[in-house]
C-alpha cells in the first residue's frame, strides 16, 4: 500500500471532557429520552449515582475520533462497539486506537463477512481497534472500518487535528 498507514500504528489519543451538557445533548440528539440520561434524581432512584452517557453518544464520539484522524475523505463503513463502565458527568473519556488492518487493493469489501465490494474503486480499507477509558476503567471497546480514496493515503497528506474540528 502507498501511504503512511500501516497495521500496528497507534492513533493519537483524544480526550473528551464528559459534561452534563454532552450527556444530555447526546441523548436528545439521538432521540433517547430515557430518564437516566437527563434526570439525575430519577437516575439515582434507579440505582445510578448520576445520569450517564448513552451508547449512541459513545458511538458518535468513536466515529468522530476516527474521522478526525483520517480526515474529511474518510467514510465510516462499520462501527462495532461494546460498552463497559458508564460515563458520568465530570469525568474524562480518553479514546485510543490502533490500526489492525490496511487493505490498499483496488477491491474493498464491506459487509459483516467482508465479502461485498464497495461501489467504485481505488479505495483503501482500514480497520482500527478502539478503546475508551475513564477514571472507573474501560468505557468502550470496538472496531471501526473506514475507507479512504487512494488519493487520501498518499504520504504528506495532512490530517485534521482534533482541535481543528469545526463546530
Amino acid at each position: 500500500m502507498e501511504g503512511p498507514y500501516r497495521a500496528g500504528d497507534a492513533l493519537p489519543p483524544l480526550e473528551i471532557p464528559v459534561t452534563r451538557t454532552l450527556i444530555v445533548a447526546g441523548a436528545i440528539a439521538s432521540r433517547d429520552y430515557q430518564d437516566v440520561h437527563h434526570d439525575a434524581e430519577l437516575a439515582r432512584e434507579k440505582g445510578s449515582p448520576d445520569i450517564f452517557m448513552n451508547i449512541l453518544t459513545t458511538n458518535g464520539l468513536v466515529g468522530r475520533y476516527i474521522t478526525d484522524h483520517f480526515g474529511p475523505a474518510a467514510v465510516l463503513r462499520k462501527v462495532a462497539i461494546r460498552l463497559g463502565v458508564p460515563n458520568y458527568p465530570g469525568g474524562l473519556l480518553r479514546l485510543t486506537g490502533r490500526i489492525t488492518t490496511v487493505d490498499g487493493g483496488n477491491r474493498t469489501y464491506i459487509d459483516s463477512e467482508n465479502r461485498i465490494p464497495i461501489e467504485g474503486e481505488n479505495h483503501t480499507l482500514i480497520e482500527v481497534a478502539v478503546a475508551g477509558d475513564n477514571c472507573m476503567g474501560r468505557h468502550v471497546t470496538g472496531k471501526v472500518t473506514v475507507t479512504l480514496p487512494h488519493d487520501s493515503c498518499r504520504p504528506h497528506q495532512p490530517h485534521r487535528s482534533h482541535d481543528a474540528r469545526p463546530l
